[in-house]
């Protein structure tokens, strides 16, 4: 916000002194006190600026810059307000080892209480959740994608041509209201908040409303209570740990991350299970077949390195 000029004054001679955007709290509960917030307004403006007077337009000039910045603060704290995410970045889970674990764990936990088969996460739908974020038009649909799509070559900067393989070991939850697969430790966890933080930045670059106030915890969901609301009113408030201690330290298996994708919360899902896809990037690796292949090394000479690899 510039400084309002004042009669025939050179607004240059002025300009160490312009107002810096307020941003605070304290400026968004109480717009009229924020001139007193502003770094000139412990300044002589007379002296400062040499001047004998200050017009009166120019601080009906100022009122009215104020009004500006007070409804651009409302819309800002009203968009944020109203963030519902409905867009999501997913890494699906495809290893049928980690499938088939996952489903024993939920029919063991379905065994021992019925009601929560409605809580389970669905066949087909496994993932990673990286970045949530809100797409409300078919514009920003197709700016989300294009941000999909910028996001490869930093991916493939953080990975260096190296697979990222993800292990998953144990249980946990989120308040005993999400039961989900932990990922194991190890520099994989690294590698993965990178691409996480490099998503979110690429997507608020392009103006979309993208992340959570909370730190991200990669996790792989098996069952949601706020999947069946009705289970409260039966008595069902939280996920029993001894549903799940048989599982405490068991080894689920490793993914290979192979694609990343852009998927609706809301859309029908798939045939398979899987969310609505709009757009996705492949992962290659220089030790991935699909990588290799799409590298134009041919099939022979890849079946020899792969080989070689092996030995």
């Amino acid at each position: 916000m510039e400084r309002p000029g004042a009669g025939g004054i050179n607004s240059s001679e002025c300009e160490n002194v312009s107002r810096e955007e307020e941003t605070s709290e304290e400026f968004e509960a109480n717009a009229m006190d924020s001139l007193t917030d502003m770094p000139f307004a412990t300044i002589d403006i007379k002296d400062d600026c040499g001047i004998t007077d200050v017009p009166h337009t120019n601080w009906e000039r100022s009122k009215e810059n104020e009004r500006i910045s007070k409804d651009q603060i409302k819309k800002r704290k009203k968009k944020q307000k109203d963030y519902q995410p409905n867009y999501f970045l997913s890494i699906p889970i495809t290893n049928k080892e980690i499938t088939r674990g996952i489903k024993i764990l939920q029919n063991a936990i379905i065994q021992q209480d019925k009601q929560l088969a409605k809580a389970m996460t669905s066949d087909g739908s496994f993932h990673i959740t990286l970045l949530v974020m809100q797409l409300l038009s078919e514009d920003e649909v197709n700016i989300g994608i294009g941000a999909l799509l910028e996001l490869k070559p930093f991916i493939e900067e953080i990975l260096q041509g190296k697979q990222l393989i993800l292990p998953f070991q144990g249980i946990d939850t989120f308040g005993n209201q999400v039961g989900f697969v932990k990922l194991a430790e190890g520099d994989h966890v690294n590698s993965l908040l990178e691409i996480a933080e490099a998503a979110k930045r690429t997507f608020q670059e392009k103006g979309i409303l993208a992340g959570e106030n909370r730190s991200f915890k990669p996790h792989l969901t098996f069952m949601k209570l706020s999947k069946a609301p009705w289970l409260r009113k039966k008595g069902v408030k939280k996920i029993d740990p001894e549903f799940y201690e048989k599982f405490i330290g068991h080894r689920f298996g490793e993914e290979m991350v192979h694609r990343i994708d852009l998927c609706s919360m809301l859309k029908k899902k798939q045939s398979n299970g899987y969310y609505h896809c709009e757009s996705s990037v492949v992962i290659e690796s220089i030790f991935s077949s699909e990588g290799l292949y799409e590298h134009s090394i041919p099939h022979q000479a890849f079946s020899c390195l792969l080989l070689l690899i092996r030995n």
